[in-house]
């Protein structure tokens, strides 16, 4: 029996050895973070080191709020950042349509790309622009803030791969006064400069890059364009510290991801499922180089997992968040797929580990999956 080759990074990816050693020396660091004891003044200084690393593996220079991962960083900047309204592409996470359940929503192509002049045209109000501020700095006055609108894009979906064009997406927001959060969940510290240049939040997961669960990050341009609510994290988050998991997460990010390999990977991937006869979702866009999705054409995506799992592959349908349930995807449903055809999809993803071997071994898998099943169905 081979080993397992897990192949779904995308939604968690194991552990590196210096985030496990990381890890450990927090939890050997018992004192908490706020009390003004020396135990509690060193726990201390080991949390804002591991902020500072952490801020500085993405070239971030303003603030950074430590949070329990990307999903509560989305909540904190769709719900209390000094807008009055919010905008979300139509292919966003489900934790983003869960914080901005009433946001406008804008369509994307075929593709799944936002078009920054979509966005652009959504900024207008009643057909004029919003020209309290031109350009960041931020407004001074609380009339000027709550005129703003907040745009929400992902850098790269979690589900396909695909990147959104974030540098002429943040020049259209900032046009119109706006704000640009950006859902950076799936991308490597390092990968896209714009992000820190350009954007005013940016949301981050540590588990997705190497670190454990339960740490992420919401990097915000200017506090006072947040509400705070009191407690830790300069009084934009409530409760204890978790300092085990930002060391473990600062730790991570000191390892580079070689996304010129996993590219490589994903390219060799694309390549065999077209000439075997399967479809590459929106191959005609800028995807992350760790993620692909790919249809096989007349066999659902249950089949698949069950058929692939059994062969000692673990892939997913669609996101972790939304694989167990039976909904078809809403993300591929935006780009105009049919409901059969989405259910036809499944998502292969790349970490460290991953190698050409791990890959040729899917291909087989996939090849002899779609063999069986179109025999069982003539």
């Amino acid at each position: 029996m081979p080993d397992r080759l897990y192949l779904d990074h995308a939604a968690t990816t194991p552990m590196t050895a210096a985030a496990r050693a990381a890890v450990a020396e927090g939890m050997a660091r018992w004192a908490n973070p706020s009390s003004p004891h020396a135990e509690g003044r060193a726990a201390r200084a080991a949390l804002e080191d591991a902020r500072a690393r952490i801020a500085a593996a993405y070239g971030w220079r303003h603030e950074t709020i430590l949070t329990s991962g990307t999903s509560e960083a989305l909540a904190i900047a769709l719900g209390r950042s000094a807008v009055k309204r919010r905008l979300i592409s139509a292919v966003e996470h489900d934790a983003v349509i869960r914080a901005a359940p009433d946001a406008t929503v804008l369509l994307v192509d075929e593709n799944g790309l936002l078009s920054p002049q979509r966005v652009s045209t959504a900024l207008d109000t009643n057909g004029e622009r919003d020209t309290a501020q031109p350009n960041p700095p931020f407004a001074s006055s609380e009339v000027e803030k709550q005129s703003r609108a907040l745009v929400c894009v992902q850098w790269a979906n979690s589900e396909t791969g695909v990147r959104q064009p974030i540098a002429p997406i943040a020049e259209a927001v900032h046009a119109a006064s706006g704000l640009l959060l950006v859902d950076a969940a799936q991308m490597p510290a390092g990968a896209d400069p714009a992000i820190a240049e350009r954007a005013d939040f940016v949301a981050l997961s540590s588990h997705k890059r190497g670190g454990p669960v339960g740490i992420g990050a919401l990097l915000v341009r200017d506090l006072a364009t947040l509400s705070p609510t009191g407690g830790q994290e300069r009084g934009y988050r409530p409760g204890t510290e978790n300092l085990p998991g930002a060391l473990g997460y600062a730790a991570a990010l000191a390892e580079p991801e070689d996304v010129t390999a996993m590219a490589d990977l994903r390219a060799m991937l694309d390549d065999a499922i077209v000439r075997s006869g399967g479809e590459v979702v929106a191959a005609g866009a800028p995807r992350h180089p760790a993620i692909g999705s790919y249809r096989m054409i007349g066999t659902g995506s249950a089949a698949q997992l069950i058929r692939f799992d059994l062969a000692g592959i673990s892939v997913s349908a669609g996101s972790a968040c939304s694989s167990g349930s039976m909904k078809p995807s809403h993300v591929l449903a935006a780009m105009g797929w049919s409901e059969a055809s989405s259910r036809e999809v499944v998502r292969v993803s790349f970490g460290r580990s991953t190698s050409a071997a791990d890959v040729t071994r899917f291909i087989q898998a996939w090849r002899q999956t779609a063999r069986e099943t179109r025999s069982f169905a003539a």
